[in-house]
């Protein structure tokens, strides 16, 4: 297996686990590392459901979604305490201070601002056809639920991967080169015609060839935007992302309709792709490219990271070969990692490559 070695980001921005649901019989949440653990996952579906049935308000959890000065596991908390929105509207800034359990930052607590925008912000879901899915909502990624800092929820156009199946993310840089090009098209290509289906950015380079490789096969692919799920980020990739829509993707994103985008929602969005995925595939990356922190964020929670050999020791691929060098596995082919999952040779391995063939991914 790959070597998970000392590169994490958790010190630095998420020291220690949340743990999200407090609830009488919900136990915290699995930890990291057991990635594509079907039934830990359905244990874990099962809990937050528990847990979570009485949340079911929409617009209390649109207005949640939008306090960005509270901590995902504090909006679980505030919305287990009132349940609907209506009992939002009764809270001052020193209630929700009570029920997280620490000062916050609240320059204007306008509880009617944020249950005006949520409405909005339905009206909007409903003409887009898209809608939201929360953390207690058991079509959440279960294997982004485990992840350090899951978002509050997710902002969906399309149909969302099968839950049984593990996701590949594939990443690299922007000004790609045509060899990098290439080897994302076909690996994403070959692992879609496996049923695996590929999360990326939706950003030009790689990003794009990753997704137009996993179109190319029998799978889906998902994009994860860094704004609101109403602009497509970059424009230039609009027609790449209607066929991902009518070809059964996914394109989504934490962040409310209308958000405009900021540089640090660039991070935020790549540890969303990590999260979502079992193994990374780094295609093509230089020393300073945005790929190696989504490798970061994978490594941080205990997932796969791969390093595609195609452009190994190449003048664009120095951030690449330098997570080879600290023990990231060099692959070409879909072969090549699942046999690195343990895939292959093996009773187990040959259940699964069935059960890949049989399965549909739309």
């Amino acid at each position: 297996m790959v070597r998970r070695f000392a590169m994490s980001n958790r010190s630095r921005h998420y020291p220690q686990k949340e743990t999200l649901f407090h609830a009488e019989n919900a136990s915290v949440l699995a930890p990291a590392g057991q990635a594509c653990n079907r039934g830990g996952w359905a244990a874990q579906a099962a809990q937050v459901t528990q847990a979570a049935k009485a949340v079911q308000d929409e617009q209390l959890l649109l207005a949640v979604q939008r306090m960005s000065f509270l901590r995902t596991g504090e909006k679980v908390r505030l919305c287990q305490a009132v349940n609907e929105s209506s009992r939002l509207r009764a809270l001052s800034a020193a209630d929700v201070q009570e029920i997280v359990g620490r000062p916050i930052t609240i320059e204007k607590w306008q509880t009617e601002l944020l249950l005006s925008e949520a409405i909005r912000d339905m009206a909007y879901l409903r003409k887009a056809k898209a809608r939201f899915v929360s953390i207690f909502d058991p079509a959440y990624p279960p294997q982004l639920r485990e992840t350090y800092h899951p978002p509050f929820g997710l902002f969906v156009r399309g149909i969302l991967p099968p839950q049984e199946l593990p996701l590949v993310a594939m990443v690299g840089t922007r000004v790609a080169s045509t060899r990098g090009i290439n080897a994302a098209f076909d690996l994403a290509r070959e692992l879609s015609d496996l049923r695996i289906w590929i999360v990326s950015g939706l950003a030009r380079g790689i990003d794009s060839a990753s997704h137009r490789g996993a179109l190319a096969g029998q799978a889906g692919t998902i994009a994860v935007l860094p704004r609101g799920i109403e602009t497509i980020y970059p424009s230039s990739n609009k027609m790449l992302a209607a066929s991902i829509l009518d070809r059964g993707g996914a394109i989504a994103t934490e962040y409310p309709p209308f958000c405009a985008i900021n540089k640090y929602h660039f991070p935020e969005r790549n540890r969303i792709i990590a999260g979502l995925a079992r193994s990374i595939v780094v295609v093509e990356a230089p020393e300073k490219s945005g790929a190696l922190i989504t490798a970061e964020f994978a490594l941080s929670e205990g997932r796969d990271v791969y390093v595609h050999k195609a452009c190994a020791g190449k003048p664009r691929n120095e951030g690449a070969d330098a997570l080879a060098l600290q023990g990231s596995k060099y692959v070409q082919s879909a072969t090549e990692i699942f046999a690195d999952w343990g895939w292959l040779g093996s009773d187990t391995s040959v259940k699964k490559a069935s059960f890949l063939q049989n399965k549909g991914s739309r």
